[in-house]
């Protein structure tokens, strides 16, 4: 399995039994909970599950039309992405199946596992990245009258005035901060706040990315371009006219910053595949947790592309360097969290001390899923210190070191992956932070060690299973 590939709940619609099973073989090894369905009711029971993302979707359904239950699909879900699947692929169908709300289709019989699985991963990173925007907005929206970074440090108020002085210019922007800071809604912050937030605001985690297609994500790609291209407008041009903010932009290969600088010189992408290049206005927010700096005197990043990154920077500090912002920060998500039906009232001031005193190496991000945890697992009316086991209940965050392992460096670098991975809580993003390195490089270690991040209760469910609908 691809670890850097997103792993989701996939509904397959066939009226062939032998059909589904090919799917399922071709699409288990990513980790995918699949369900499957053989008629239009069918399908109708699966749209009732909220973690459902992507239906591959036969055109040919039995007695049903395809078209048909693609329209059920998007009146009743319109945010699952569909692609449908048909034996008699031509222009005039693929059209009118994304005239109707498909993403893409795919032809049978089945000849290139490869495309199904890419298909689905980009339909599934596709549906994440405009749930992530959605999200955002709607935060934004309902904080007009807030500070955009809740806090009463001096760190905090500077931030919070550089943003406010970007308000009506075009300058690229460069957010620096540990995971968790909070880079994303800052830069969704300069977005809304801009003449260009009637616009799209399309984020991209440039980490998560496998590097042999992130160049067709960004800039598209022309349909032959490669085995089972079928044509995409690539990143670039879905922001066109807004924001396109590239998070963890210290992670991209340099053969893809070159490309990238040559967009953000020319104003222009090249579709791979294609000789002709296409126009793009938009603005540049770029994020990093690295030093890009250091990255440049080592010659892993280019220094043009640096330049043209950095023309405004906004450092966003840690939370351990802002620890009088702790019990705002953790009041606003008791708030958020308790729902109406809690029970608990408040902290008691052992759990407040408790919370200012941890380092907090997942920073504000790790802070709410903290407070989230107690909240959902309180047993009394007030949160106490108790109910917060910080840092996988250790006192140190450095684990000790194993001593009934084999003399390996596999088995030892398995362990601290395995370590690592349990003490963020199975998010991919605080193992990296906690090993020091990228995401892309965690991705390729947990690969090699068949290990892989969890992603919620869902991921209980063995990975793959495939769940028929009766």
């Amino acid at each position: 399995m691809d670890a850097q590939e997103p792993q989701g709940l996939v509904l397959l619609v066939d009226d062939e039994p032998l059909f589904l099973r090919a799917l399922a073989r071709i699409l288990r090894p990513e980790g995918h909970r699949l369900l499957t369905a053989q008629s239009a009711g069918e399908v109708s029971a699966a749209l009732e599950d909220p973690a459902l993302e992507v239906v591959l979707l036969d055109l040919q359904l039995g007695q049903d039309s395809g078209l048909v239950v693609l329209d059920h699909v998007k009146q009743v879900r319109p945010e699952v992405e569909v692609v449908m699947l048909t034996g008699h692929a031509s222009v005039e169908n693929a059209v009118h199946c994304m005239q109707r709300g498909a993403l893409d289709y795919l032809e049978k019989p089945i000849q290139d596992a490869y495309r199904v699985r890419n298909t689905v991963r980009r339909a599934l990173e596709r549906r994440r990245l405009l749930h992530r925007n959605d999200e955002l907005e709607r935060a934004l929206a309902t904080r007009e009258d807030e500070p955009l970074l809740i806090g009463k440090s001096a760190a905090i108020r500077n931030v919070s005035k550089t943003i406010q002085s970007l308000r009506h210019n075009e300058s690229t922007v460069l957010i620096q901060g540990e995971s968790g800071t909070g880079k994303e809604l800052v830069a969704a912050s300069i977005h809304m706040a801009s003449p260009r937030s009637g616009e799209t605001f399309v984020p991209v985690d440039c980490g998560a990315l496998p590097e042999s297609i992130i160049e067709s994500e960004l800039f598209g790609h022309e349909k032959g371009a490669f085995t089972g291209a079928v044509g995409a407008p690539g990143l670039f041009r879905m922001a066109d006219g807004g924001t396109l903010f590239l998070d963890e932009i210290g992670e991209l290969a340099p053969s893809v910053q070159a490309r990238l600088l040559r967009a953000l010189q020319e104003r222009e992408v090249r579709p791979v595949g294609s000789g002709r290049p296409v126009s793009v206005d938009l603005r540049i927010v770029a994020a990093t947790n690295r030093n890009l700096q250091k990255r440049v005197d080592e010659g892993s990043f280019r220094q043009d592309l640096f330049y043209r990154l950095d023309v405004v920077r906004i450092e966003l500090p840690p939370l351990r360097e802002r620890v009088e912002d702790i019990p705002l920060l953790a009041n606003h998500f008791f708030d958020k969290h308790r729902g109406a039906s809690t029970k608990v009232t408040g902290f008691e001031p052992d759990a407040l001390t408790r919370l200012t005193a941890y380092s907090w190496p997942g920073n504000v991000r790790e802070l709410e899923n903290a407070i989230e945890a107690a909240l959902a697992l309180c047993p009394n009316t007030r949160l106490s210190a108790a109910d917060f086991a910080l840092g996988n209940g250790r006192t140190a965050e450095t684990p000790p070191a194993p001593v009934d392992l084999p003399l390996s460096l596999d088995a030892y670098e398995r362990c601290v992956l395995e370590r690592a991975l349990g003490e963020a809580r199975g998010d991919a993003t605080g193992a990296a932070r906690r090993l020091g390195i990228g995401r892309s490089t965690l991705y390729r270690k947990l690969a090699k060690h068949g290990l892989s991040t969890r992603r919620g209760p869902q991921a209980l469910v063995a990975a793959g299973g495939n769940a028929s609908i009766r």
